[in-house]
């Protein structure tokens, strides 16, 4: 039987580290999650050229998933906050797997629209629902780099799916790609019901130890301890401060840290889905790349991505004493240079594969903390419903950009505006940011 020793210099026994395997399934999960609705953008030019699209169509057929993504979540936020996760997560999963078969019946791009409404409606209460849960299973010197393995799931898939989705597609046709996908969902709404417990108190699998000691790290909150972590010029720059903790739902929808920070990830969900729905098409329009070679350079972003948002999260939590802020700015600031540096890109498979892999490792470094943040501002009773209102509006940001991006190229004919477009939110991000309290306790 281990030992751990807590912040308060407190030593428990601990005879399971069952959090971690939870958190191995939720990283599952997100990653089919993310997997149906990402792989749209691997087969929106043979969807674009049998249903006769405009770019702004098929942008629209990205666009309508975060419509219902964003309407959904709210509600479901104030499900969590009442009730337990277990069983809603696992009808949701169940569900979006079920919207997914149902796209590649899509006889035209209407009927698409809709089912990709009804995905994305399925989908909401997935994040609302396992961010809740690593706010219950972990302590808050743990949380961001768990979050992190949470985010980093939304890199996994989209390096996935691009080469799967191709050779699905080249073999058996788009259809297919949505048909095979739905099948793992399936089967992760049952693991996930009969595994994972809405909280550590109620699972047989987490001992008596380990939730001691997730509950008293929790509880933390030692003056002396803050002075010793002080990051001394770095906490003036980024206003740390004690912050009182929001306790009730509605003071959440009062709150600028919440709105702060639900409007710069707005702004930068608009870059990672445009970028998403757009870097396929834009690798064989105009770079001229085979459907093969598309699949492996398109995934080339999300290795950066996937490997920024671990570090970002380890960053977050062990560089910087758990402030969230540091690494937000980062990939802020970060992000709208790379879109100047991918505009210079040269044609070759090299220098793209790269320029693509930093701005998908810079994007990334400071996505876990937008989700993290909230963590810090609330309690445990506020928390799903301040979580569901930063992903519902931050979301809405996928809704608009593939359209607006889709407008831009249709009005001037080259990818240059939808970086310069991507680069203008990063900014607009990096200053909502700097409004924003950093909590510290």
């Amino acid at each position: 039987m281990s030992q751990i020793v807590t912040e308060t210099g407190k030593t428990l026994k601990k005879s399971t580290n069952y959090r971690w395997i939870v958190l191995l399934l939720i990283f599952v999960a997100y990653t089919i999650n993310y997997a149906d609705r990402s792989n749209i953008g691997v087969v929106l030019p043979f969807i674009k050229k049998d249903f006769s699209l405009s770019n702004l169509e098929a942008g629209a057929l990205a666009s309508f998933f975060f419509l219902g993504y964003a309407i959904s979540q709210i509600p479901a936020g104030f499900w969590f906050s009442k009730f337990s996760t277990r069983g809603l997560v696992s009808l949701s999963i169940l569900g979006f797997s079920a919207f997914t078969y149902l796209i590649g019946t899509a006889l035209n791009a209407t009927v698409m629209k809709w089912f990709r409404l009804g995905l994305g409606l399925a989908e909401g209460p997935t994040p609302v629902g396992m961010t809740t849960t690593i706010n219950s299973w972990f302590p808050p010197k743990e949380k961001a780099t768990a979050t992190g393995v949470y985010i980093a799931a939304t890199m996994f898939a989209p390096i996935i799916v691009p080469p799967i989705g191709i050779w699905i597609t080249l073999h058996f046709g788009w259809r297919y790609v949505f048909y095979l996908f739905a099948i793992p969902g399936i089967v992760m709404s049952l693991i996930w019901y009969l595994l994972v417990k809405s909280h550590p108190e109620e699972s047989p699998f987490c001992s008596a130890a380990e939730v001691e000691y997730i509950r008293s790290e929790s509880k933390v909150t030692s003056k002396d301890n803050i002075q010793s972590n002080s990051l001394g010029w770095l906490d003036k720059l980024i206003r740390a401060k004690r912050v009182k903790l929001i306790d009730s739902n509605g003071k959440v929808f009062t709150s600028w840290n919440i709105w702060g920070d639900t409007l710069a990830y707005f702004m930068m969900v608009s870059v990672l889905y445009g970028l998403m729905t757009w870097i396929p098409s834009y690798l064989v329009n105009t770079k001229g790349y085979s459907f093969m070679k598309m699949g492996f350079v398109a995934s080339t972003p999300w290795i950066g991505g996937f490997l920024g948002s671990i570090i970002g999260g380890w960053l977050s939590d062990k560089v910087f004493l758990k402030r969230r802020k540091p690494t937000m700015i980062i990939t802020a600031l970060t992000t709208a240079i790379m879109m100047v540096v991918i505009i210079s890109l040269p044609q070759s498979v090299f220098a793209v594969s790269i320029g693509l892999f930093m701005t998908g490792f810079l994007l990334n470094v400071g996505w876990p903390a937008f989700t993290a943040y909230p963590m810090g501002v609330t309690n445990a009773n506020s928390y799903p419903v301040a979580i569901a209102l930063v992903n519902s509006g931050g979301n809405l940001g996928g809704f608009f950009s593939p359209m607006i991006v889709g407008a831009l190229l249709d009005a001037f004919k080259s990818y240059n505006a939808a970086f310069l477009y991507f680069g203008l939110c990063a900014i607009i991000g990096f200053i909502l940011i700097l409004t924003l309290d950093e909590p510290i306790s």
